[in-house]
This record gives C-alpha cells, sequence and structure tokens, in this order.
C-alpha cells in the first residue's frame, strides 16, 4: 500500500532551524548545522551552502510549508531567498543547550584568539598568549553574544580589557610614496594619523616610513589616494609592532 505526503509537508533531517515571528505569525527556515554562524560573519557567502531548501515553514519539524498569503502580508514580498535572507539574518537560531553551550565556548576561544593575534602589551612590545586574554575575558566576566560576529566582539573585549591591563592595537607599519608637489601638503594633513614616523626622505619625492593604528590604513589610504589623484602609494610592510625573539607573555 502506497504511503502519500501531503503537498505542503516536507521532510528535512539534521537541520538546523532558524526561527522568526512576524505579522502575528511563526516562520522557519531550514539550515545546514554550522552554516548559520558563518553566514552571519561574513565567511559564507553562498545562500544555497546554508539553506536546505529556499522555502518558508511554519513548522520545520513537522515539514508545514508557509502559505503564500502569510508570506506576503507578513514581509511584503513573496521573494522566498529575500524572505529567507530576513530570517536569517534576523531570526533565532533553534538549538539544543548542550549545542549552545559548545557553540559559545568555541566563539569565546575564537574571540580570545583574534585579541591575542591583533594586541600587544604596549611596554614591551610582545603579544599576550590566548591563554591569557581567555583568563582576563573571565575576570571581566565578558559573555559572548551569540549573534554578534566574533570580530566585533573582539574589538569590544579588547576595549573592556584596557580598564583592566596593559594591552592596545598592534601597530600597522607602513611606507607612503609621495609626488614632491603633493608631499609638503599632505604631510601635514597625514602628521595627526601617525603614531611613530621611523624615516623620512625628501628628494624628487617623499618617502615616510611609520607605524599607525590599523583603525586609521582607511582614511590614510583614501587621502593619499584622492588627493594625489592615484599618482601616491602606500605599501603595508608588516600588521605587527611586535619585538622579536621573545616568548609571548604569560
Amino acid at each position: 500500500m502506497s504511503i502519500f505526503t501531503p503537498t505542503n509537508q516536507i521532510r528535512l533531517t539534521n537541520v538546523a532551524v532558524v526561527r522568526m515571528k512576524k505579522g502575528g505569525k511563526r516562520f522557519e527556515i531550514a539550515c545546514y548545522k554550522n552554516k548559520v554562524m558563518s553566514w552571519r560573519a561574513g565567511a559564507e557567502k553562498d545562500l544555497d551552502e546554508v539553506l536546505q531548501t529556499h522555502t518558508v515553514f511554519m513548522n520545520v519539524s513537522k515539514g508545514q510549508v508557509a502559505k503564500k498569503e502569510d508570506l506576503a502580508k507578513s514581509f511584503g514580498t513573496d521573494d522566498l531567498t529575500e524572505i529567507c535572507k530576513q530570517i536569517l539574518a534576523k531570526g533565532e537560531l533553534q538549538v539544543s543547550d548542550k549545542e549552545r553551550q559548545t557553540q559559545l565556548e568555541q566563539m569565546f576561544r575564537d574571540i580570545a584568539t583574534i585579541v591575542a593575534e591583533k594586541c600587544v602589551n604596549p611596554e614591551t612590545k610582545r603579544p599576550y598568549t590566548v591563554n591569557l586574554i581567555e583568563r582576563a575575558m573571565k575576570d571581566i566576566h565578558y559573555s559572548v553574544k551569540a549573534n554578534k560576529s566574533t570580530k566585533q566582539q573582539a574589538l569590544d573585549v579588547i576595549r573592556q580589557l584596557k580598564e583592566s591591563m596593559q594591552i592596545q592595537r598592534a601597530h600597522m607599519r607602513l611606507r607612503f610614496t609621495l609626488p614632491a608637489k603633493e608631499g609638503k601638503r599632505l604631510k601635514d594633513k597625514l602628521k595627526p594619523l601617525l603614531k611613530v614616523v621611523e624615516s623620512e626622505d625628501f628628494d624628487d619625492q617623499l618617502e615616510m616610513v611609520c607605524l599607525i593604528d590599523p583603525g586609521c590604513f582607511r582614511e590614510i589610504d583614501e587621502l593619499i589616494r584622492c588627493e594625489t589623484k592615484g599618482k601616491g602609494s602606500v605599501e603595508v610592510l608588516s600588521l605587527k609592532d611586535v619585538e622579536e625573539g621573545d616568548e609571548k607573555l604569560e
């Protein structure tokens, strides 16, 4: 005897569900495990790698598909891909308590790793270990936010740790080469954005090697590119101002 599955039901297995309430109704999408956070962090760009199906459900576990009229009324569109993106961005990821705890522990470790890679002790110019950063994060009772990227949270952690320990973003070492005509004029505009000028050579053109805060790189790059109409250049010599030859600080 044949058993027919109703046409408005789809059965899926090994699924991560993202749920969103809108217009008084519940909507769900079925995603692949571990892909939702990658999408939200910007690491995964291909929507097909995240969604098991471009279908919006009322209830994924029961296979109940949402009605087109409900979707149009709640989201203002019947474009399923666009609706899936909205739910993926703003919805709540449904995971078990054990999965959530494992995920948060991994994010905690990832955040500490990013902080350790980007920061140094300003007095010694040497980096901290990941374990030390983890201990410092626990000391300030940092709580991981599952819906924020680890990069965003790493910046939050750096700001908070500055209140309790010696820590700063590692400097970026750059070389600027500017035409002589623009060099004199731009030098005064660049100075406030530079931390340390290591060398300066002004012959037929201005060449400077300096240390900057990484957060100033885009502003410096745009300033030189626009003001010199592409004739000036910016070269990244190193991403960190770190002393070599010594162990990391414990």
